[in-house]
């Protein structure tokens, strides 16, 4: 998580009084967004994805309880926890929102005390669940992300691809004899060249939406969404150029050099079509590519 980023609070309350002394008890340390019903509430929850909801139980035509349902019915809003906040002062109420979900209570009137240690212990356990999530999406060695990471991008991407029928590429890269790279030079040798070569591929793409994850060993995957066959053929050009262009220094004084082949392939896919497929068809693209000598770019023939 970026350090220098404020979380983010949305507040939920039909009274302006109360919007008004939550903001100024939250505004120096989180973003705070506000809502003064249900509706709009669920608006502002699906677009900004806030890391926390202060939600009003009692508010017209669509009170808390049927907010919280509605937020946790949708997979893009279900992750963010809800405090209530409630001048009902009934045992029952109070369990029924925690059997929704709901993971905390603040009463009415505010306490600014009550309020900073509530939402301060809910925001420590989101950030502690984003940093278990973001490392257990990253690759160890190289920083990038890792195959388990890759997995859930194609997935969103190849949903997004059909539904807006869009092209979807995708480019299978391996390291040239690697393996007698590792023998000639050593494995903290060859672990720093697959570094350099994780840095040079994130340097090499231009668009804010392409994706690369190391797949394993020595082989990347890059995902490229709205790319056709032609635009994922020039990006693989492009960081094939620039993966042969490294000066790669060893311990001995001297600069060596390592090259990649790279498999593509793309399509607009239909719901007949599988990811399988897709990493099948750019895999058979890289053997090619390995075959076709090596330090190439091969798309995938059929």
């Amino acid at each position: 998580m970026d350090n220098n980023r404020k979380n983010s609070i949305l507040i939920v309350d039909d009274e302006l009084l109360n919007l008004k002394m939550l903001r100024s008890i939250l505004h120096e340390e989180y973003t705070v967004l506000t809502a003064k019903d249900g509706k709009a509430a669920i608006e502002i929850a699906a677009e900004e994805k806030p890391d926390l909801i202060l939600l009003d139980i009692l508010m017209p035509e669509m009170d808390g309880y049927e907010v919280l349902a509605i937020l946790k019915s949708d997979t893009e809003t279900r992750h963010i926890p809800v405090i209530f906040i409630t001048g009902l002062d009934s045992k029952s109420e109070e369990e029924k929102g925690l059997s929704m979900d709901a993971v905390d209570y603040i009463g009415k009137p505010f306490s600014p005390g009550i309020v900073n240690l509530r939402v301060k212990n809910q925001i420590q356990i989101v950030n502690q669940i984003r940093t278990i999530e973001l490392l257990s999406n990253l690759d160890q060695l190289t920083q990038i992300p890792n195959r388990r990471s890759l997995d859930g991008q194609l997935l969103s991407e190849w949903g997004r691809s059909i539904r807006e029928s869009i092209p979807l590429s995708l480019l299978m890269i391996d390291v040239d004899k690697f393996k007698v790279y590792n023998d000639t030079y050593g494995h903290l040798q060859g672990d720093m060249v697959l570094k350099m070569i994780a840095e040079t591929i994130i340097v090499t793409l231009q668009r804010a939406g392409d994706f690369a994850a190391r797949f394993g060993g020595e082989e990347f995957c890059v995902l490229l969404p709205g790319a056709d066959i032609d635009g994922a053929m020039l990006v693989a050009e492009q960081i094939r150029k620039a993966i042969q262009s490294l000066e790669i220094c060893c311990e001995d004084g001297t600069a060596g050099k390592v090259t990649i082949s790279v498999g593509v392939y793309s399509l607009i896919p239909e719901v007949t079509d599988t990811i399988p497929d897709l990493i099948a068809r750019a895999d058979n693209a890289l053997y090619a590519a390995k075959e076709a000598g090596r330090n190439c770019v091969r798309k995938y023939m059929g």
